[in-house]
């Protein structure tokens, strides 16, 4: 932990891209927080006189096709997009946490069904498609939505979190846990888990940006977080009949949803070369 913290300023000046990524999340997040007091308007507010603005003084992001500020749904888009975003990694890191760590310390039938039968058969569809036909199933909602997400999510997390435990089980200190006479969930919480989560934090880091997107994609297809409430992948798909005349309201959400991933995607890159003792040597951090 020391030397990580130790290396976080000159991690700073060698990879800018990673504090520009945490600059952005930062704003994300005290968008989604404050999104009431710093939202310059209602973002349900239909105002039909000054629909399709381009971007002015009053309106620095322009109106929507029902006069409504684009900013102030921008804003409060961000809480439905940070919200679906760690929901849907903290369920798929849980699950994935629990059935990898069973299938990578059991091994033998446990290891061969989860792997080969269970993560195949979720592997075999994408996971855009599970969730559509979740919702599609249960009806859109942003509690629905969080479930259909991390139906697909968990896979990798599984995979990743089974092949570390099965790297780290044979190890002299588990050997010396299980010699004292140590239980297996002591073993698991207590000596395994702690020496594989570095590149597990990783893989959270890079799959909120993944979460961000599929739930814009969602949205997008009429399957998120039902209206009036501001979502950016809603507010692309109100856009699509105004491209040519009206782009901006293209423009905007689909340059924030872009710089959400990036900030995510350099996040988790950072973080890797903070964790990775291989990564900070070539790094020469």
């Amino acid at each position: 932990m020391s030397t990580a913290a130790i290396s976080l300023p000159r991690l700073a000046r060698h990879n800018p891209l990673a504090a520009i990524g945490i600059l952005f999340v930062v704003g994300f997040i005290f968008c989604a927080l404050f999104a009431p007091w710093i939202a310059p308007q209602d973002p349900a507010h239909i105002d039909l006189p000054n629909r399709l603005q381009t971007p002015s003084s009053q309106h620095i992001a322009g109106t929507d096709e029902l006069g409504r500020d684009i900013l102030s749904r921008l804003i409060w888009g961000a809480r439905i997009s940070m919200f679906v975003g760690s929901s849907v990694v903290v369920c798929s890191l849980f699950l994935g946490l629990i059935i990898g760590s069973l299938a990578g310390y059991y091994g033998g039938r446990i290891d061969r069904f989860v792997n080969i039968v269970l993560m195949n058969a979720f592997l075999s569809f994408p996971g855009i498609l599970i969730a559509i036909a979740f919702v599609a199933f249960r009806g859109p909602g942003i509690l629905n939505l969080v479930l259909a997400l991390s139906l697909g999510g968990w896979v990798g997390y599984a995979r990743l979190v089974r092949a570390q435990v099965l790297a780290v089980r044979e190890r002299e200190f588990v050997e010396a846990a299980r010699s004292l006479g140590a239980g297996d969930l002591r073993i698991i919480l207590r000596h395994i888990l702690p020496n594989i989560i570095q590149p597990v934090i990783v893989q959270a880091a890079i799959g909120m940006a993944g979460a961000i997107l599929a739930e814009a994609t969602m949205s997008f297809l009429g399957l998120g977080v039902p209206p009036p409430t501001a979502s950016w992948g809603s507010m692309l798909n109100d856009a699509r009949s105004h491209l040519f005349d009206a782009p901006h309201l293209v423009l905007f959400p689909a340059l924030t949803v872009m710089l959400a991933v990036l900030a995510f995607n350099f996040i988790g890159d950072a973080l890797r070369d903070v964790l990775d003792p291989r990564s900070r040597i070539e790094a020469g951090l």
